[in-house]
């Protein structure tokens, strides 16, 4: 049961990582591939933290930071959008900022 597991998870982090590489120039899917990857961090935790019997805090520590960052991301992706039209990062420049 455990190797299923740990490999959904690898293989669920390496799509993640694929698909951010894949993605790069687009914020809002840059944003969603990296949530997926917290994701995959978070199943990571909680299935090694149950089988090793250790406090739950940590997790809900992470869970609080994990819905921050999603939060000040969509605030940036919100920002980016209504001072240069889209979301595309590679049309953003140095001296336009």
């Amino acid at each position: 049961m455990t190797s299923y597991m740990y490999g959904s998870i690898l293989l669920g982090g390496t799509t993640g990582c694929v698909s951010f590489v894949l993605n790069y120039g687009h914020l809002l899917s840059s944003l969603l591939s990296l949530e997926f990857l917290l994701l995959m961090v978070y199943w990571w935790l909680s299935s090694s933290m149950v089988y090793v019997g250790k406090d739950f805090i940590f997790m809900l520590f992470y869970l609080v930071m994990w819905c921050s960052s999603g939060s000040l991301g969509l605030c940036l992706l919100i920002s980016s959008v209504r001072t240069h039209g889209d979301d595309y990062i590679k049309s953003y420049t140095s001296l336009g900022c």
